[in-house]
């Protein structure tokens, strides 16, 4: 008799056991094992469809040769109108090298293609945007910039994905400086949005403004990095930065360029040491970095009323529940606890908006507008310590996002 047995395991060792459980009965055994994250995966999650019908000679001779050469040929004529005659106007390259695939590190690119077929997916249901994976078998920055700039004539944005810092920063930027689309690495910008949209309504719950507030970002990597820019930009009191040498020194010769000038621009009091160092009064706590760095006596050194992001994943920088005995606020990157900081709040609604527009460049601006979109999707009525962010399949996010975006493009003297 074959059974089929279908259980509800917490983990993969959960799942062994189960296995283990089922051999360990006289005469029984497993035959094949599964689980439905593996099935939802199972010949990869999207796929190429037709818009359009082929029935007869004639679809054909439209769609194909000879009719097609007409496209073609005006399009050679005028290259702009590529964008309403192709798919450029509605499609997006995920470009990885899979060198910091998120929780996972320096994985490859065929690792890494299931994380971009997910984030093209993302695409698609909640912007309604074509994405396509392209994982790289190189981690060359020259290499990178020019094999995505020989790629860029498909499509009308670039969004990179779970590439290592530094070399995200010089690639992103040469990639900015040639090409006549935008160029956007979410791992950077997306997580600095979100991160800007839960503090400010944060600070609206606890009654604080952002030019009295002393943040810590603890990790200053490529998202830390940002952060802490957009949030300069948007006049917060004082920003210090940590790492694993501690806090960020100008003095320090193993700084990038990127780390170096945002030593330069931070720490007012020039502070030095460890976290404890830096946390000690601090009104808000963003950790960008790994697992359990943070301990009770950290959050204890925190102002009142502090705010406490711990967006580590899958497991954050400090133990929410512990944190919500010292912080008014904490928000994480899980999706099992309140304040969910992610970053499909974002991307599917500014690349909407930048494609309907038809913009060439991505600015400080449109960050800006983006973040507070998001922020005012949540209104006075609903805001409280545990809903600072709207949920990601709140359908008036994109709506939101894309609309701020194409009025900032649509003001802007430069699109």
């Amino acid at each position: 008799m074959t059974v089929d047995l279908t259980c509800n395991a917490i983990d993969d060792g959960h799942s062994g056991l189960l296995r283990a459980a089922v051999d360990a009965v006289d005469g029984a055994h497993v035959l094949a094992m599964s689980d439905r994250t593996f099935l939802l995966h199972l010949g990869g999650m999207i796929s190429v469809e037709s818009k359009v019908s082929l029935k007869t000679r004639d679809d054909l001779s439209m769609a194909y040769t000879p009719g097609v050469a007409r496209i073609s040929m005006a399009i050679a004529e005028d290259p702009a109108v590529a964008r309403n005659l192709t798919i450029k106007r509605n499609t997006v390259a995920v470009v990885t090298d899979g060198s910091a695939v998120l929780g996972l590190g320096n994985i490859g690119p065929a690792a890494a293609l299931p994380v971009m077929e997910g984030k093209a997916l993302l695409f698609k249901r909640f912007g309604g945007i074509d994405a396509w994976p392209v994982c790289l078998a190189t981690q060359d920055v020259d290499e990178i910039v020019r094999i995505v700039e020989c790629i860029a004539p498909v499509y009308g944005g670039i969004n990179l994905e779970d590439i290592s810092a530094p070399r995200c920063f010089e690639i992103e930027s040469r990639l900015r400086e040639t090409l006549d689309i935008p160029v956007f690495h979410d791992d950077q910008h997306g997580t600095a949005i979100v991160v800007f949209a839960a503090l400010l309504n944060a600070l609206r719950v606890v009654g604080k403004e952002m030019k009295d507030i002393r943040v810590v970002v603890l990790g200053v990597g490529a998202a830390g990095a940002a952060i802490s820019k957009l949030l300069l930009a948007e006049g917060v009191g004082d920003i210090i930065g940590i790492n694993r040498n501690g806090i960020l020194s100008e003095d320090d010769p193993r700084l990038d360029d990127a780390r170096r000038w945002l030593a330069a621009h931070t720490n007012v009091e020039k502070r030095t040491g460890s976290l404890a160092d830096a946390i000690a009064g601090a009104d808000v706590l963003i950790g960008v970095s790994g697992p359990n760095l943070v301990t009770e006596e950290h959050l204890k050194a925190l102002a009142p009323d502090s705010i406490v992001f711990a967006l580590a994943n899958p497991d954050p920088e400090v133990d929410p529940v512990l944190a919500r005995r010292y912080a008014a606020i904490v928000a994480t990157g899980r999706s099992d606890e309140p304040n969910q900081i992610n970053n499909v709040l974002v991307f599917p609604g500014i690349f909407r908006g930048l494609l309907d527009v038809g913009a060439r460049q991505i600015t400080e601006e449109i960050e800006i507008a983006a973040g507070r979109a998001i922020a005012d999707v949540v209104t006075a009525t609903e805001l409280s310590p545990v809903y600072i962010v709207p949920t990601v399949f709140n359908p008036s996010v994109v709506t939101a996002v894309s609309a701020a975006v194409e009025r900032v493009v649509r003001s802007s003297p430069r699109r």
